[in-house]
């Protein structure tokens, strides 16, 4: 067994080529990357998401080892026996005669957590460094949020937009406005749905790893691909990043919203697909950005500001701005329920089978491809979830598993405070509450619909519609008093007595009866 004097960690998120780590080789250092039974448990995952993952490090790990460094990379075979992290990091500093550990600051508690404890109780001398990945250094969170407190993302990503120089003339926002979201909010029409790029594909063979899978027990669930088609090299995402520029950014923010059930073979969209090679640290976030930059300021007869500042102000402001938000509130957050919700996911959120078109389409997708676009998580999943009073913990548990691109620092805020508004505006200032009139603006899911978007009674009603009435009613008193809320009421307090009551009776009848829904 080759002896060295430090062990250095990487996660299986931190796979990120440009750390100062590389900058310099050692043949007594040695690099670890390992699979690992406890990161294959702590939530049923998607297969889709194990294999990127699991392939995404075993591709680092050779790229590595042909520029020269000592790395072992272990799979499940080698590290079956040891419980978990720490136990692994103890045998192979023994094994190797290792005096010392080093490892990047984990981007989940948990892990964060594990790996404090590990270090404070070890014999080693264990230090720890950045992950040098995030454009605000984590040791500035403090300096822009406070627990349990709302900080407005739009303040953030603009004082954001001004410290790095981003889509900027001078003082001012290029383009003469911040925000072009105003902008962006179209629906596809034919012609729109015809002129759609088809998305950038790989064949990432990942066959062996589902195989390793299945040996170890492990358990998953989603559409088996042994083919995994998204970006897990550093030079796949490179080729996506270009794709993204030629093809889709210039019609990137007018269709970013946008949803259909007309194009299952292209079901990204106008979408980059670089969200997992992005939170895997494949691509460092300012090299996304300079690079769309630099393709807007070459093709301005092509590409209009609001194209690009819809997708930087996602990457720089929003990626940064939930990542605050987690640090500054764990572990609280992570058991923030405020609107009390309790009920368990009905059973169609592991198969897809259900009437409501929009929550069908939007499932089965996520259960087939490990993705589904920002709107569809909100608007569509998100939104049942909030109105039929989801446990937060099982929607965590479920947005957590079933994508792709999903680690808990940018899950949690997404989906425990935007999407189910448990945290009490720590992230959104309203809850994003919708009836089926909203899907039927962004989407074309209810034309084959056996419910009627138009209707809030009736057998045949859009489910949407009468349970937005009634979790409006049931929170009216912690939601009246908001100054984006209040003119709902007065809308709901004008209609029919009669009405009203049959709209609370009906919601009441689907939340009874969720499982037929």
């Amino acid at each position: 067994m080759k002896k060295y004097n430090t062990l250095k960690l990487i996660l299986g998120d931190q796979l990120n080529p440009a750390h100062s780590w590389f900058k310099d080789k050692s043949d007594d250092t040695v690099f670890v990357i390992a699979e690992l039974i406890q990161e294959a448990h702590y939530v049923k995952h998607h297969v889709q998401k194990i294999s990127a993952f699991f392939k995404a490090m075993e591709n680092f790990a050779n790229a590595l080892k042909d520029a020269g460094f000592n790395v072992l990379h272990l799979t499940l075979d080698d590290t079956k026996d040891d419980d978990d992290l720490p136990a692994l990091l103890t045998r192979l500093a023994k094994q190797h005669e290792c005096t010392s550990i080093e490892y990047q600051y984990p981007d989940e508690y948990r892990l964060k957590t594990q790996l404090h404890e590990f270090a404070t109780n070890s014999e080693l001398t264990v230090n720890a460094c950045d992950s040098e990945h995030f454009l605000l250094a984590f040791n500035d969170i403090d300096k822009r949020f406070k627990k349990d407190k709302h900080v407005t993302m739009e303040h953030f990503y603009r004082a954001m937009r001004k410290q790095f120089d981003i889509l900027m003339d001078d003082d001012k926002p290029a383009g003469g406005q911040w925000n072009f979201d105003a902008n962006n909010r179209n629906k596809f029409s034919k012609s729109d749905l015809a002129d759609i790029p088809g998305p950038k594909l790989f064949k990432n063979d990942v066959s062996a790893i589902i195989e390793r899978l299945d040996s170890h027990n492990v358990e998953y669930f989603g559409q088996i691909e042994t083919q995994l088609s998204w970006p897990t090299t550093r030079k796949q995402a490179i080729s996506t990043l270009d794709h993204f520029c030629a093809h889709l950014l210039p019609r990137f923010g007018q269709f970013q919203d946008a949803m259909t059930d007309q194009c299952p073979d292209k079901d990204t969209f106008y979408h980059s697909r670089l969200s997992f090679a992005l939170n895997a640290k494949i691509l460092h976030p300012r090299y996304v950005i300079d690079r769309v930059v630099k393709e807007f300021h070459q093709r301005q007869d092509e590409i209009s500001i609001s194209q690009v500042e819809g997708f930087i102000r996602q990457v720089l402001g929003w990626r940064e701005y939930v990542r605050g938000v987690y640090w500054k509130n764990m572990p609280d957050y992570a058991n923030k329920n405020q609107l009390n919700a309790t009920r368990v996911l009905p059973s169609y959120f592991w198969n897809g089978k259900t009437k409501m078109n929009c929550l069908s389409h939007s499932l089965t997708q996520s259960l087939d491809s490990a993705y589904a676009h920002h709107i569809q998580r909100l608007m569509v999943i998100g939104n049942f979830c909030l109105l039929t009073a989801i446990s937060p913990d099982e929607v965590d548990e479920w947005y957590l598993g079933v994508y792709i691109d999903a680690i808990e620092w940018v899950e949690m805020p997404n989906a425990r405070g935007m999407s189910q508004f448990a945290d009490d505006g720590i992230i959104a200032t309203k809850p994003y509450a919708a009836s089926g009139n909203y899907i039927n603006k962004m989407s074309d899911y209810c034309k084959s619909c056996q419910y009627k978007v138009k209707e809030k009674v009736g057998k045949d009603a859009c489910p949407l519609n009468s349970l937005y009435w009634q979790f409006m009613q049931k929170h009216r008193e912690r939601l009246e008093k908001n100054p984006r809320i209040g003119m709902v009421y007065r809308n709901w307090d004008k209609q029919d007595e009669s009405l009203r009551q049959e709209t609370l009776e009906q919601a009441n009848n689907y939340l009874n009866n969720i499982e037929k829904l």
